[in-house]
């Protein structure tokens, strides 16, 4: 596609609300625009980097032996209740009800989905390790959302989950993870 052909709009200065020279740039090259305080709306050029981006950390992932899993954004409560960070995890979860009154939140971070996950899965220590990792939106209602994506309140993150059979195996893990980074 040519170039007058895409959607850029650019900026030549960046909105006084930008602080950080990160967020000036993404704004006046185009790649992004706010919709509200913390959230964005990916334009194609900052959208195609994004994925770019996603690409060479599923690469380096698969290459340390992590297999890519999507959970669902939407968690049920009785998982958080049950880990004990439905009270403990503050203001940041955005919590809701459904038509039948029953709790959820917008996931922070999935460490009860995948556990929950795992647990009904993996009957044996010959299973392990298992090390599973998603790219997924997340969302935190952030007290002071700013420094554009820095400090957003919804925002792309790739989380990994290592299962393994002892600490040794813990640290070989984190040994992969700190390599593949």
């Amino acid at each position: 596609m040519r170039w007058s052909q895409w959607y850029i709009p650019t900026l030549k200065e960046a909105p006084g609300d930008a602080e950080v020279i990160s967020h000036k740039l993404l704004l006046r090259a185009g790649m992004i625009r706010k919709l509200t305080a913390g959230i964005y709306t990916w334009l194609p050029l900052g959208l195609r980097t994004l994925r770019k981006t996603a690409a060479i950390v599923r690469e380096e992932m698969d290459r340390a032996g992590a297999q890519e899993i999507l959970m669902p954004s939407v968690q049920p409560a009785d998982l958080w209740r049950e880990s004990g960070r439905w009270k403990k995890y503050g203001k940041e979860l955005l919590r809701f009800r459904d038509r039948h009154d029953r709790d959820y939140c917008l996931g922070p971070t999935h460490e009860e989905v995948v556990t929950d996950l795992l647990r009904g899965e993996v009957r044996s220590y010959r299973q392990l390790p298992l090390n599973v990792y998603q790219i997924q939106t997340k969302f935190r209602d952030e007290i002071r959302p700013r420094f554009g994506l820095m400090r957003g309140r919804e925002f792309l993150m790739k989380d990994a989950y290592s299962f393994d059979k002892d600490d040794a195996g813990a640290d070989e893990s984190y040994r992969k993870m700190f390599a593949a980074y």
